[in-house]
């Protein structure tokens, strides 16, 4: 190894971005288009990333986004969902959305955003550096500098005018916000996820409320189903065989239109722990956060990617104001928009994923008032065409302006 390999640098670009999932790609993307140079850093390989399941269901916006950013392989490979089942008491009711609000939701995981998106800025010279390690934020009231350490054991610097924090729910830079306070809730339960080798059971989403507690039927491919339901999150993934799981979930979805899943082998298991968190505000001088670094929902409402998708649309919009792009004159009094604008969203994301979230899975020591009550709650909703329409305007996403690029 060479001397010259293994030599400290020094960056100098306009935005450094720790995290380089699909909110950190996107700022990065839309920045380019808008003239705005940026490096990504992210601790993971770009192949880790990769070949890490997510499941995905994108709001009408962030299919927008993606193809606004030039991103347009979700059309072709995306699964367009009109709409989703409501189950209770053995019976579905559908939730038609293009019916009631007219728009769509897409089935695309969240692995495929981020193989489409890093494609996008490796062939737009983009400046993305994975595998690296010991990440430091430093000097954010100032003239703000990203440290890391790469793969040969050398150390680097970046120095930037701004720092966007989108490293997920270990976000390193959250904790410099100073003066931040924090929101929480935890949940009694968890969901205990499996992918299954097996043709999907149902042409789109069907979330059961029983008397077992909660399930969801998804997909993944046309040979791969994703499926959940609630457990306790200290359950011991490795006390559960094929047969114990199809079990359960059979009687989950058994009702008196003799719904059947389709069974297969059981390629993954993994239990997911339920958390809402809110940090406010998403600023702190020149470091501004987006994404899980912020703010995680329970998954129930499909809303963690798609809020840091929106994140990320405000945040590119107000970096670009307060930067200039393509030598344009930069105000930074814009940035002191921006929690304001992204929180609006973000409150408005965790109601909606909370109230799914208690409308649809069992309480702990649930009596028999809860459990009717429970029921009485999506009769109303699946009775009504306003309560229906109310479902389907959050699921598939709030409206949102299109994204204003400026290509040369």
């Amino acid at each position: 190894m060479t001397a010259a390999s293994t030599a400290a640098s020094t960056t100098r670009t306009q935005v450094a971005i720790v995290g380089g999932g699909p909110a950190g790609l996107m700022l990065s993307r839309l920045l380019h288009l808008a003239g705005i140079e940026s490096v990504v850093v992210d601790n993971r390989t770009a192949e880790t990333i990769e070949h890490t399941h997510r499941a995905g269901i994108l709001e009408h916006d962030s299919v927008r986004l993606l193809v606004d950013a030039g991103v347009d392989r979700v059309l072709r490979d995306g699964h367009q969902h009109e709409g989703i089942d409501l189950r209770f008491d053995g019976v579905s009711h559908r939730i038609d959305f293009e019916d009631l609000v007219g728009a769509s939701v897409w089935l695309y995981p969240q692995t495929d955003v981020f193989v489409d998106l890093h494609r996008a800025r490796t062939a737009d010279g983009g400046d993305l550096r994975y595998g690296i390690a010991d990440t430091e934020v430093l000097d954010v009231l100032t003239q703000p500098r990203v440290r890391y350490t790469d793969a040969a054991g050398a150390r680097h610097e970046i120095v930037a005018d701004l720092v966007v924090g989108s490293d997920g729910s270990r976000s390193v830079c959250r904790s410099l916000v100073e003066g931040a306070t924090q929101y929480f809730r935890e949940y009694p339960f968890a969901w205990f996820g499996v992918l299954v080798e097996a043709p999907p059971s149902a042409p789109e989403l069907i979330y059961t409320r029983s008397e077992r507690g909660f399930a969801l039927v998804s997909q993944r491919t046309d040979a791969i189903q994703r499926l959940y339901f609630q457990c306790d999150p200290a359950e011991n993934v490795e006390d559960w065989s094929d047969d114990r799981i199809w079990a359960e979930l059979q009687a989950r979805l058994a009702g008196e239109d003799g719904l059947r899943l389709n069974e297969g082998p059981v390629i993954e298991r993994t239990v997911l722990p339920f958390r809402s968190f809110v940090q406010a505000p998403m600023r702190h001088g020149n470091l501004l956060l987006a994404g899980d670094a912020a703010h995680t929902v329970p998954p129930t409402g499909a809303k963690g990617l798609n809020l840091a998708l929106a994140d990320v649309r405000v945040l590119a919009e107000v970096v670009e104001r307060a930067l200039g792009g393509r030598g344009g004159r930069g105000d930074r009094a814009a940035l002191d928009t921006y929690t304001d604008r992204a929180l609006q969203r973000v409150w408005k994301a965790q109601h909606f994923s909370y109230w799914m979230t208690t409308m649809l899975h069992r309480g702990e020591g649930a009596s028999d008032f809860d459990e009717r009550r429970q029921v009485g709650e999506l009769t109303s909703i699946t009775s009504s065409s306003a309560g229906s329409a109310y479902l389907a305007e959050c699921y598939t996403g709030w409206p949102q302006p299109a994204v204003r690029t400026s290509r040369g």
